[in-house]
């Protein structure tokens, strides 16, 4: 995993909402593809499609070890009264200081309270950790009883 890319990914994804730019791609990685299904998921965006540097795919393309270099994920952004539901993106963990979080430290930032030096969850914020099931936003692990590094934290619209 990088966490280098990931950077990328949060600034582009932020980039693109605040200039209102309806459609826009990222590289296709694992990590990237369970993030933007996240964000799906949870509403912040309206729809992720595999295709290359063209565009997205208009019939299923098999990715294979010759084109992955190429592939993209083509990540249609989400709009409400003309303003951008994704608000800011942040990465939570650093290459060179990882924060990772256990399940009671957890359980109070999703609460509403500072832990572990961590700013708490307002009640349109989205975090993302990486534990042992994959990719999960902080209530999902909270729920699943999950502690994991943390990625990346998106504010959306209230």
């Amino acid at each position: 995993m990088s966490l280098h890319n990931l950077s990328y990914v949060c600034s582009h994804l932020k980039n693109c909402s605040m200039a209102r730019v309806p459609i826009t791609s990222i590289q296709y990685t694992k990590l990237h593809l369970a993030l933007v299904l996240g964000l799906y998921r949870h509403g912040a965006i309206s729809h992720v499609q595999l295709g290359s540097r063209a565009g997205p795919d208009t019939k299923p393309v098999q990715v294979t070890r010759e084109n992955i270099s190429s592939r993209r994920l083509w990540v249609t952004l989400k709009y409400y009264n003309a303003e951008p539901v994704i608000k800011n993106a942040l990465l939570e963990s650093k290459p060179s200081k990882k924060k990772t979080m256990k399940i009671p430290a957890l359980k109070r930032l999703v609460e509403g309270y500072w832990a572990e030096n961590t700013k708490p969850l307002d009640p349109g914020d989205l975090l993302f950790l990486r534990t042992d099931k994959g990719i999960l936003e902080a209530r999902e692990a909270v729920e699943l009883q999950r502690g994991g590094q943390l990625l990346c934290r998106f504010t959306s619209l209230r």
